[in-house]
């Protein structure tokens, strides 16, 4: 029976009623999953597709000299980097990114595609702020900039090897930024950002930690003497056609390293000549025999025994001296003379004689007290210890030519801390790198009477008739003692290869600097330290006695200039 047209009618509203009643039913129910059962993790995942955890660098403590003047210094730059994802969907052609910074563009194409699956890559670290502005300007989608600090050094070359260098990161490798790392490296803060869908960001959204920055270090380098320093240091280098050079200046009543200097050395601010082994700061890390500059603590250690006085004679002549079946020589016959004149022409067969005389236990306790053989605890990464073996060991050819400085093996900073110990009355003060406000702390390691008779001696070896006259400057009087010694190999002593060095102090009267200058292989005919190393040692201490404003000592002797005949080279 058909039903009637009123009925199907009804029949058909409700079904229709009732399909929408269920859509919406279920609407209903996904809209509750959605916000409330599912709320958390449908937010987290909008966050993490938006928002983003982002870290913000701390500025690394500035190396400052004595006088609070930047020696190194982190400066803000920027990165560039991109979401490979966006960047590669969205910016096909990168030409005009690759030129901007300086890339080929099949290579940034390639380090986008290998890195695929990443949302951050770098593409260039530490741009300047030219070609950050300029990658703005492309608006290129996923590619955006990021903020970092660039380590920069005012002195440039001249205190590479003390400074060191940072990595790309600010993070101390080398030098005092590697010892120091703790001090100086500040801990990075971070905030949370919204992104856009191009991974550029919109807005900051909440700070979670604010960076703290590291603190300052302040050396007791003088800024002025460093640059004075290195600059004749190199200058000699260069005019000698030398392999290298070193030079340590410090304050002989504080302990206060004003100047180390090392040649060769390299510009620190242009990354790309870096290699780690230019860094390496030979004042404190090689070693060498200090040939005649040890003289003066062989005739400390004879003083000390009580059989020699500074007019005690020895006999030199014929200019040789056969131990064993070594032969040591002087330049000339100086034929018989006193302990003072042995030191004054630097005489290798009056040395010879003095060293025998001793006992080795004795000689051996004057060089260690003197500080051979043990670091100074600078506080610079690596110093050495240098090598002075056990006196149990030395046979009579190793007392021989430790007389006149070989069979031993300091740093120059050990030889300008002796130095300055004999200059101060025999009191020996630890080096510093580091400005404090506590007291030094001196230790006695040399009788006063012995140490002042020495000074005596060193003094006249810078006059008229000595070997370091090349070291004399006008107005002031200077104690210092000249030294040449040859090279050793792996088969022994290299034919025609020294080292030159000249140690000294001034003003004698009232010393304030010691300074020990080293000039490696120099070639030609000029290669003693009286020839070498002396004239650096003037040219070095005499800008240093003006910068800090120390008096002359007048000494009218000094203001003529020694012939150079006068004293042989030693």
């Amino acid at each position: 029976m058909k039903q009637p047209a009123a009925y199907q009618v009804r029949t058909r509203r409700w079904l229709v009623l009732g399909a929408f009643a269920l859509g919406f039913s279920l609407v209903i129910v996904r809209a509750f999953d959605l916000q409330v059962m599912q709320r958390d993790f449908l937010q987290g995942e909008g966050d993490a597709r938006q928002l983003r955890v982002v870290s913000l660098p701390a500025h690394r403590g500035m190396i400052l000299d004595r006088h609070g003047e930047p020696m190194a210094v982190s400066t803000p730059v920027d990165a560039v980097w991109a979401n490979p994802r966006i960047t590669l969907a969205q910016a096909p052609d990168l030409s005009a990114l690759a030129a901007v910074l300086g890339m080929d563009e099949a290579a940034l194409n390639e380090r986008l595609s290998s890195r695929a699956q990443r949302e951050f890559v770098y593409l260039r670290r530490q741009v300047t702020p030219d070609v950050a502005a300029q990658v703005t300007e492309l608006n290129i989608a996923g590619v955006g900039l990021r903020r970092e600090y660039r380590r920069y050094y005012p002195l440039g070359e001249a205190a590479a090897q003390l400074l060191g260098v940072t990595n790309i990161d600010d993070e101390g490798q080398e030098g005092l930024e590697l010892a120091f790392e703790s001090q100086l490296a500040g801990a990075p803060g971070a905030k949370r950002v919204l992104r856009d869908l191009h991974g550029r960001v919109i807005r900051d959204v909440e700070h979670i930690r604010a960076p703290r920055p590291g603190q300052n270090l302040q050396l007791t380098i003088d800024q002025r003497l460093q640059y004075l320093a290195y600059r004749e240091l190199k200058s000699a280098v260069q005019a000698h056609g030398a392999r290298a050079g070193s030079a340590v200046l410090m304050d002989i009543r504080t302990g206060d390293l004003l100047a180390v200097v090392n040649q060769p050395s390299l510009n620190p601010n242009n990354r790309e000549t870096l290699h780690p082994d230019s860094f390496r700061n030979r004042a404190f890390i090689d070693v060498l025999e200090p040939g005649s500059t040890l003289k003066p603590f062989i005739v400390m250690a004879a003083l000390q025994s009580g059989q020699v006085q500074p007019s005690s004679l020895l006999e030199t002549s014929p200019g040789t001296m056969r131990v064993g079946s070594h032969t040591v020589r002087d330049i000339r016959n100086y034929g018989r003379i006193d302990v003072s004149t042995m030191l004054v022409k630097s005489s290798n067969v009056g040395a010879t004689q003095l060293a025998l005389q001793l006992e080795p236990r004795q000689m051996w306790q004057t060089l260690f007290r003197a500080g051979f053989g043990q670091r100074t605890g600078s506080g610079f990464p690596g110093e050495a210890s240098g090598i002075l073996r056990d006196f149990i060991d030395w046979r009579e050819v190793d007392r021989a030519v430790l007389g006149f400085g070989y069979g031993v093996s300091v740093t120059l900073l050990q030889l300008t801390r002796a130095y300055a110990a004999l200059a101060h009355e025999g009191q020996m003060v630890q080096p510093r790198l580091l400005m404090t406000e506590a007291a030094p702390r001196f230790e006695t390691v040399m009788p006063v009477e012995s140490a002042e008779l020495v000074m005596q001696m060193l003094e006249s070896s810078v006059g008229r008739e000595g070997t370091g006259w090349r070291a004399a400057i006008e107005g002031y009087r200077i104690a210092g003692k000249t030294g040449t010694t040859r090279k050793a190999g792996p088969g022994g002593y290299l034919e025609g290869r020294y080292q030159a060095l000249f140690a000294g102090v001034a003003p004698a009267s009232d010393p304030r600097l010691a300074l020990v200058v080293m000039i490696d292989e120099p070639s030609g005919n000029e290669f003693f330290g009286g020839q070498v190393a002396a004239p650096v040692f003037r040219n070095i201490m005499s800008g240093a006695l003006r910068l800090l404003d120390i008096p002359p000592d007048h000494l009218p002797e000094l203001r003529t200039v020694a012939d150079p005949s006068r004293g042989g080279p030693a």
